[in-house]
């Protein structure tokens, strides 16, 4: 009797920064004042690896290279306990805010430092806020030429902040030497709806998450791309005065259920690292993407 076809593994991704600084939060707290602010990340960095150690699953750490500097030894935990550790950039600037020269800077920078930090070499980027889009595809050029083999930078949903809808749902190779792996959507009613995390995750049910990552692995037989960040699973957090009532909801919406439904989460899929899922592949299995998408 044959063995039975293992799970798709799908990668668990944890984009590594702190709640103030977030994207929505750049209007009310200023870049110069983040040293004054109650750091928080390293202890929800610590929950998030004990709950990736009680179920046997291994991560993509996508970290800022600010947040590595004040850390250290938090770096070195990550890569010991068997996870990768990948840039997300030094200060979570968007890319959409750089020129290209600064750009190169910033990723050259940070992934310098994380090498030093963590003794491997560090393949993977992820921009912050998924600000890679239509008007700045060069940043795939600079990827490259700063020695990085993988991206997942690109959200192909419509968005107020970001996304581009009419890219490939799936990783397809964006340079000759640079994979694109976007963060998982489900193609329903001729629409790509956002089903990798984030606040999404947070605001809808569970179930629904569930089903649309197993509809991915199943229809699709794609392995998923989810992603959190370690504010998301911290209820005790200091809350920012006067932001807004949509940034509220967005940030705060569900924070003291997260950690509970990414514990369900890792044991009810297989789980492991984006370089290991995606690097692995072989090329003539990935999908292209036009010269009119990547030029």
């Amino acid at each position: 009797m044959p063995s039975p076809i293992p799970p798709l593994r799908n990668a668990m991704t944890i984009d590594v920064e702190d709640y103030f600084q977030v994207s929505a939060f750049a209007p009310y707290i200023a870049r110069g004042d983040w040293d004054k602010c109650e750091c928080r990340v390293e202890r929800n960095v610590d929950r998030l690896l004990a709950l990736l150690a009680q179920k046997d699953s291994k991560a993509t750490f996508f970290t800022l290279g600010w947040v590595a500097e004040r850390y250290p030894q938090m770096v070195r935990r990550i890569v010991e306990q068997g996870h990768e550790l990948a840039s997300h950039g030094y200060g979570h600037q968007r890319v959409s805010d750089l020129t290209p020269e600064d750009f190169l800077q910033d990723i050259v920078r940070t992934k310098h430092l994380l090498e030093d930090l963590g003794g491997h070499q560090v393949l993977g980027y992820r921009a912050p806020s998924f600000s890679i889009g239509a008007g700045n595809l060069w940043a795939f050029d600079t990827l490259l030429e700063a020695g990085y083999r993988y991206s997942s930078s690109v959200y192909p949903i419509q968005h107020d902040h970001y996304g581009m809808p009419d890219s490939p749902r799936f990783a397809y190779a964006v340079r000759d030497g640079l994979l694109e792996v976007p963060v998982t959507t489900l193609r329903l009613f001729n629409k790509n709806l956002p089903s990798s995390g984030g606040g999404y995750f947070r605001l809808l049910p569970y179930a629904l998450s569930r089903w649309m990552i197993g509809k991915v692995n199943s229809v699709d037989q794609q392995s998923a791309v989810f992603y959190c960040h370690p504010w998301e699973i911290d209820s005790e957090q200091p809350r920012v005065a006067g932001i807004d009532g949509k940034t509220r909801f967005r940030h705060y919406v569900n924070i003291d259920r997260t950690h509970d439904r990414i514990a369900r989460l890792l044991g009810d899929f297989a789980w492991g690292r984006m370089d290991e899922i995606f690097l692995g592949r072989r090329a003539e299995a990935l999908s292209s993407v036009s010269a009119a998408t990547t030029a």
